[in-house]
């Protein structure tokens, strides 16, 4: 990681892997929760738009995607590189969860129910060169008040969502296996 450490000082591989972790969780308990605008913060515009169509046809077919007992088993970083104007880390997460469907009235669907399945996903997160420093307390962009971006990146007070694009790594590519 020393091609990053060039332009991001700060940055460490342990706390690296906790934030990606903690996507990849926020985006899962997003879908599950029917509430995609959680994880806006933490995703390029594309990625956004996809899980938005996830949850779209989730409603229109009145199911609810579940992944029980979800866990991040593994987190390895494949790659990195650095651009002209943007890094990026590629990134692989071993997880386990059951993957399956309910309907509106709590019964299963289809999918495994039983027991957790283990899959690999590949993730590339993104960070512009020229980023925005960020100090400890972060605030919204809409009224200045301290905001918890791990949580869900809303100001609890006006709504208005905490852009990372800017500032720290956003999730540009997620593929499942």
């Amino acid at each position: 990681m020393d091609e990053i450490l060039k332009y991001d000082s700060h940055f460490t591989e342990s706390k690296f892997k906790s934030f990606v972790d903690n996507v990849f969780i926020q985006i899962h308990l997003s879908i599950m929760m029917k509430e995609p605008e959680k994880i806006k913060h933490f995703v390029s515009e594309d990625i956004y738009a996809d899980i938005v169509k996830k949850v779209d046809a989730l409603n229109e077919k009145n199911l609810i995607q579940m992944y029980d007992e979800i866990n991040v088993k593994q987190t390895t970083l494949l790659r990195e590189e650095v651009k002209s104007d943007f890094m990026e880390i590629e990134v692989n997460i071993t997880s386990r969860y059951m993957d399956y469907l309910m309907d509106e009235d709590g019964k299963f669907v289809s999918g495994i129910n039983t027991e957790r399945v283990q899959k690999e996903n590949y993730l590339v997160f993104r960070k512009k060169i020229h980023f925005l420093r960020q100090g400890t307390v972060r605030k919204c962009p809409g009224c200045g008040a301290s905001i918890d971006v791990n949580a869900s990146g809303l100001c609890s007070y006006c709504g208005a969502t905490y852009n990372l694009e800017d500032k720290d790594w956003v999730l540009v590519s997620l593929k499942t296996e």
